[in-house]
């Protein structure tokens, strides 16, 4: 394979997180690496200001799949309703959040499968987030067990409610593939360059090690879009040869 054959396998793994309520901000990384990354990841900074129109919009410069990350809480219902208008906006990955119990994935996975195996979102469950610890989980949340004891527990709940897979950081990646196997999609964040800065994130670590892992994509968001070239972070994070 050559360099650019396995830079562009890279990043076909790849979500670029636009971490921005500035619309012409989301536009300019969208042109500058809708040609080298899988999708692009919005949140609530982008969707509060601008409505789900945001995901058309977005679309129009380049950003052909849109991972919707609202990490839906909520009774069964409301979850329903939320993922089919995430549905109908043409969002290809959403995020619920496992503790809603399976009667709420359920109702996620419902909906998202009304739409037909071409339009349907991939559905994924959040368990614990990145910018927590074990002290925070057990301390402060009450949740005895330790944070891969949980996230095993909460992916695997997740998969056998139809999810489409889960979230969870570089640290869990192999024993959530050893509980859940070839079933489960698993979406990592968190990913940094070499001693780069962790931010506000406790559980952080590389591209190629969370690949090699067993992540299927990898949430990349200030790597990129903080660095002055962010085809050039990209191709550090990916240790591709120029």
């Amino acid at each position: 394979m050559t360099p650019q054959e396995e830079m562009d396998a890279f990043g076909r793994k790849i979500i670029c997180a636009l971490d921005t309520s500035d619309l012409e901000e989301a536009f300019k990384t969208v042109r500058l690496l809708k040609d080298h990354v899988r999708a692009f990841k919005i949140g609530h900074a982008l969707t509060l200001n601008h409505g789900l129109a945001v995901i058309d919009r977005l679309r129009e410069v380049g950003a052909d799949r849109i991972f919707l990350d609202l990490k839906f809480h909520d009774i069964p219902n409301s979850v329903g309703l939320a993922v089919r208008e995430a549905a109908r906006h043409g969002a290809w990955m959403v995020t619920v959040h496992v503790a809603g119990g399976p009667a709420m994935l359920n109702a996620a996975a419902e909906e998202a499968r009304a739409f037909g195996d071409e339009n349907r979102p991939c559905i994924v469950g959040v368990s614990v987030l990145t910018s927590l610890d074990q002290h925070t989980l057990t301390d402060h949340l009450g949740v005895d067990r330790t944070v891969e004891e949980h996230m095993v527990y909460l992916s695997k709940l997740a998969v056998d409610c139809d999810l489409d897979g889960v979230v969870c950081s570089a640290h869990e990646i192999r024993p959530i593939r050893a509980a859940v196997g070839p079933r489960g999609l698993i979406v990592t964040p968190g990913i940094r360059l070499a001693g780069g800065d962790a931010h506000d994130q406790k559980r952080v670590g590389d591209a190629r090690t969370a690949l090699a892992d067993g992540a299927d994509y990898l949430v990349i968001g200030r790597a990129l879009t903080g660095h002055p070239d962010p085809v050039a972070a990209l191709r550090g994070l990916a240790a591709v040869p120029a």
